[in-house]
């Protein structure tokens, strides 16, 4: 039963990776070049992010679990963590310049 439980985690962790190469973190890349530029993001923008910190939630005790994976896990909540400050930083230049 234990090798099963086991077996299936590896799936969850191995789906939640592939799913970040492919679709998160190019799209994450994405978000922080923006941001970086001083672009607002959108509300589409925001919801993604949204979804991958619930995604990143989710797989949380799996990766605790997996030594090789904390590094890539801290590195991925990180870059996330930037792009809000700097897209916060951006939303509130853009309406200090729209009052003023």
């Amino acid at each position: 039963m234990h090798d099963k439980q086991s077996q299936d985690e590896t799936g969850v962790v191995m789906a939640f990776l592939e799913r970040f190469e492919k679709f998160r973190l190019p799209r994450t890349m994405e978000l922080k070049e923006r941001v970086d530029q001083g672009e607002v993001l959108e509300t589409f923008d925001m919801d993604f992010l949204h979804r991958v910190f619930e995604d990143a939630q989710e797989v949380k005790t799996l990766v605790d679990e997996r030594p090789d994976l904390q590094d890539l896990y801290t590195r991925a909540v990180n870059l996330y963590h930037e792009i809000t400050e700097r897209a916060l930083q951006n939303e509130e230049r853009a309406q200090g310049n729209a009052a003023g």
